[in-house]
């Protein structure tokens, strides 16, 4: 019942995601490279939230004991592998953000203010003062402000619940439609983030969504004021992402236009 709730509670803002207007108007390269600018830095901020999981759901320090549940441990582990250390399509180890970034250069994208985020940060600058000293549309500074937020205070069972339900692409199949139609057109700019997409969508198939649906009933169980929170947490999640996308169409237009 309480699973039932989060996802009715949800329909509407994830309706609106899959259907939003931005998608159809991704229609030339200049447009697909500011998008990237933008969600870069949700492909960076994912990163945390999932380590903040495996930290709390499995042993990270030693000496070692058995935390949690054993599915669960499995889960975020393998999840932790295919994100950290997956391949490219030349076969070579790559962490799916390294791939990302890999994508955006090859296609033209500014890649500056991600990479001055990670200088700052491996200079061991706050995270949120990072974010704050540079300058990022607010679209993205909500975006990643909010999963640091759920990071630093939020219980494990929210962290669970917006990492399983309010950080889903939610990328419709058009979209991938409209990045196979313009790498046709742009091969030698758009086969690595065609390559990206398609072993995003290979390595998070049913079986980690039915293992992280799982984690989140085992975390949340019969309490119908986990559910509540873990559901709170996930709208407003899911309405951060449809401003962000809100935030690449404004930031695209005028190129549609001219």
């Amino acid at each position: 019942m309480q699973r039932t709730y989060l996802l009715q509670q949800t329909e509407s803002v994830r309706r609106e995601i899959i259907a939003h207007p931005l998608y159809p108007q991704l229609q030339q390269l200049e447009q697909l490279q500011i998008f990237t600018q933008y969600h870069v830095f949700a492909v960076w901020d994912f990163m945390s939230l999932l380590k903040s999981l495996q930290r709390q759901l499995t042993c990270v320090t030693h000496p070692w004991v058995p935390v949690g549940h054993a599915d669960t441990r499995y889960l975020i582990n393998e999840i932790v592998t295919g994100e950290e250390s997956d391949i490219d399509a030349a076969g070579n180890r790559i962490s799916h953000f390294e791939l990302y970034l890999k994508a955006m250069q090859e296609m033209g994208a500014a890649t500056s203010t991600i990479r001055e985020l990670l200088v700052l940060l491996q200079q061991g600058i706050p995270v949120k003062e990072v974010i704050n000293r540079l300058e990022l549309p607010e679209a993205i500074r909500s975006f990643c402000g909010f999963t640091f937020d759920i990071i630093e205070k939020a219980p494990v069972h929210v962290q669970a619940a917006v990492f399983t339900f309010g950080r889903e692409d939610l990328i419709p199949d058009m979209f991938h439609e409209l990045v196979i139609r313009l790498s046709a057109q742009y091969p030698e700019q758009l086969n690595t983030f065609r390559y990206y997409l398609e072993r995003h969508i290979e390595v998070d198939g049913d079986h980690h969504s039915a293992l992280a649906l799982q984690m989140v009933e085992e975390l949340c169980g019969d309490d119908t004021e986990k559910w509540m929170q873990a559901t709170d947490a996930c709208i407003t999640a899911l309405s951060l992402r449809r401003d962000l996308w809100t935030a690449v169409l404004e930031a695209t237009e005028p190129i549609a236009v001219s």
